[in-house]
């Protein structure tokens, strides 16, 4: 037999010295030393790609903003010299159906006038009641404040219910009264501030006061700061006019009255004036009893054989006014 050859293995001395060591010679397989790093090239891209540097827009300085404040437009009262001819031509021109109502009648007059605070305590008084007992009423209650002079909201408040009660105002409109003046003692109210409110403000902050409601602000607007253009939208005297103006089969509601009376703008106060002659010569009887917050109380009768003149009841209006 052939001798195979030895195959030569070099084992490892057990050397100690760790310096000398024995490389197995049999098999040596060496891995690929890893691929080197990409190379970054140093070299700027700009070179390639011009670079376009940004426009830095100079801002001017922005101006101070200035509040501007809301619009006031200023009307003149129906007292103005002039005012009441001017709003006569304005109704004839923009309503051809009012001239002869105009025609037939005398010009309106506004000429009471009483502080605004006195004003509204009177209406309230006079809510729900005849023209009579109301004032029997507000003159004792003038009476206990000393005068007209004294009805001012620091003598109001000094009243208790119990002395109101005693000269025939409820308890109800005691309260009312008393949230009156109080409006007035905190500031939310003033006789300065509700001559300059515009009609808008006027009849929002007026309303929150209790026992005024939409119909007695209306009054008040109209026959105590003589407004021009209001229009009691509630009112069963105004609408019955308006009714018998435009040949209407119903009576027109609150609703309908904004737009069947845009025309009379800006003089509705004195259209609506108008609108009370006209219903008393067609034979409509409203009475008149004021509201509570809650709406007007007001009655349309039918005419009767010996009816009381409705240019009463608008004078006695312009009195609580």
């Amino acid at each position: 037999m052939e001798e195979q050859p030895e195959t030569t293995r070099t084992q490892p001395t057990t050397d100690p010295d760790p310096t000398t060591t024995t490389v197995d010679t049999t098999t040596s397989i060496e891995e690929p030393p890893p691929p080197p790093p990409p190379q970054i090239s140093t070299t700027s891209t700009t070179s390639k790609i011009p670079f376009r540097p940004r426009k830095i827009q100079k801002l001017s300085p922005q101006p101070p903003q200035i509040k501007t404040q809301p619009r006031i437009i200023i009307t003149r009262p129906l007292t103005f010299q002039g005012e009441i001819e001017k709003a006569i031509r304005h109704l004839k021109s923009s309503d051809p159906l009012l001239s002869p109502i105009i025609d037939n009648n005398q010009l309106p007059t506004f000429d009471s006038f009483h502080p605004p605070f006195l004003a509204l305590t009177k209406s309230i008084l006079y809510q729900q009641l005849a023209f009579k007992a109301g004032t029997s009423i507000y003159t004792r209650f003038v009476s206990l404040c000393g005068g007209e002079a004294g009805v001012l909201p620091d003598s109001v408040l000094a009243l208790s219910t119990q002395q109101l009660r005693q000269i025939g105002v409820s308890a109800r409109k005691a309260s009312y009264l008393h949230d009156l003046a109080n409006k007035y003692r905190n500031g939310i109210l003033s006789d300065s501030s509700i001559v300059g409110m515009d009609d808008k403000s006027l009849f929002t902050m007026l309303t929150m006061v209790k026992g005024i409601g939409s119909w007695s602000v209306h009054m008040f607007m109209i026959f105590s700061l003589h407004r021009p253009d209001v229009l009691p939208i509630g009112d069963l005297g105004v609408r019955k006019g308006v009714q018998y103006l435009y040949g209407l089969e119903q009576l027109p509601r609150p609703s309908q009255m904004e737009q069947l009376c845009e025309k009379w703008k800006p003089y509705r106060s004195v259209a609506s004036w108008y609108m009370w002659r006209f219903a008393e010569a067609k034979g409509a009887t409203v009475i008149t009893a004021g509201d509570e917050a809650s709406g007007s109380q007001q009655q349309l009768l039918p005419p009767p054989e010996s009816q009381p003149q409705l240019l009463d009841q608008i004078n006695n209006i312009a009195s609580i006014g």
